[in-house]
């Protein structure tokens, strides 16, 4: 879609930009549109033209040349602001989330919590953590203002968790299971078990209009393109290099381009999602990794898990610029960029540690040891209005 396009489908939104008035565009919950199919263009009422384009009941978008518009140095939601900035860190091998204080790079507290914890995730209204405890089939919630978690909640397989723009709908990446399971985002009460033929679905995100969504399978090397509405596998395809394990998936700051690290092919590949057409390759380091938007959407941070380094990407040159070197190594992995932008957050997965980084000069600042395994940690709060999932993926 044209940025012309969506700056005319927004003008009936404009009123409702305002953070506090997130409610009051969502209309008080969204409507199952499940029918509806990509692009499709049912006559709406005057005042709600923005359904025409984009995912209906999605909160309206700040600026179509800038998906992460909303996510610039301490923009916080109100719902978060009084929030105690921490690190949340699952160790996959230990059953248990270190919490990290980010201002002294102390840990503060180990939460015991299920088995295997893969990710730790930001839910869609902002107000719960969600531990994703993969072998222990539950979810555990960390309240963010206390630090304290509550009673696990039943889900089968939640390996990586996502949210539908609109807020309906989480998304569990049910590895195992070969299946995509929509859930009610706030009880987790299964809507819609999709089945995938492929193998390993893992990482996500979703389109600026949010129609659709793009998957990784990592043990497959495949990509899948999801119609989020009707919450079907509309398009697949293989990466045309052997042994390809496609890991993390972000979208470009003006929304025309997906990016997929790939830890095996040890790069980026760069697709168009609107035409899933064959994507292009771009090597970065070994193990790619875990990709990561800076706060003013100029670079995106590439964490090279197999050779301990990180390749910096500027999406203006559209070429890597910078790649930086942890001292004595490491192995980075998945993490979060610190809500002034200074800090890049990132667990070391072989090495039992967690990284800070400076995303200024590339230097680390800490090398801090946390339980066997980390993965997906969490840095929160982060600026945004709403989280589409995984480690911190805000709009």
């Amino acid at each position: 879609m044209s940025p012309t396009r969506f700056a005319r489908a927004l003008t009936a939104g404009a009123a409702c930009l305002a953070l506090t008035a997130l409610s009051a565009c969502t209309g008080g919950g969204p409507k199952n549109h499940a029918d509806e199919g990509l692009g499709s263009k049912e006559p709406v009422p005057p005042g709600q033209q923005q359904a025409a384009d984009v995912l209906p009941g999605m909160p309206p978008v700040l600026d179509p040349a800038d998906v992460y518009a909303a996510d610039r140095p301490g923009k916080l939601s109100p719902v978060v602001r009084d929030f105690p900035s921490r690190v949340y860190v699952p160790n996959t091998n230990s059953n248990t989330v270190t919490v990290i204080d980010p201002a002294t790079y102390k840990v503060i507290e180990t939460i015991p919590v299920g088995r295997q914890p893969q990710h730790v995730v930001p839910s869609w209204d902002l107000k719960t953590l969600w531990v994703n405890n993969d072998l222990g089939n539950s979810l555990t919630p960390i309240d963010p203002r206390t630090g304290k978690a509550g009673k696990p909640v039943d889900v089968h397989d939640p390996y990586n968790l996502y949210f539908t723009p609109d807020g309906k709908y989480a998304v569990v990446m049910a590895s195992k299971d070969h299946q995509l399971v929509f859930r009610d985002a706030h009880t987790m009460k299964t809507a819609k078990a999709v089945p995938v033929t492929c193998s390993g679905v893992n990482h996500a995100d979703f389109s600026l209009d949010g129609r659709y969504f793009i998957v990784s399978c990592e043990f497959s090397g495949e990509l899948l393109k999801v119609d989020t509405a009707r919450m079907e596998v509309v398009g697949r395809q293989k990466l045309d290099v052997r042994g390809a394990m496609p890991q993390d998936v972000k979208i470009s700051p003006d929304g025309k381009r997906f990016y997929v690290a790939d830890m095996v092919a040890n790069g980026l590949w760069i697709l168009d999602g609107d035409t899933f057409g064959k994507p292009e390759f771009l090597p970065t380091g070994k193990g790619a990794h875990g990709l990561y938007i800076s706060r003013d959407s100029r670079e995106m941070y590439v964490s090279n898990r197999g050779e301990g380094t990180i390749s910096v990407f500027d999406f203006a040159e559209g070429r890597l610029t910078k790649k930086w070197r942890l001292p004595n190594g490491g192995s980075p992995d998945m993490g979060g960029v610190s809500a002034d932008g200074k800090v890049l957050w990132l667990s070391g997965r072989y090495n039992s540690e967690v990284y800070a980084i400076d995303t200024r000069t590339g230097a680390q600042l800490a090398r801090i040891k946390v339980g066997s395994g980390p993965h997906g940690l969490a840095v929160y709060p982060q600026p945004g209005r709403y989280s589409l999932g995984h480690t911190g993926v805000f709009r």
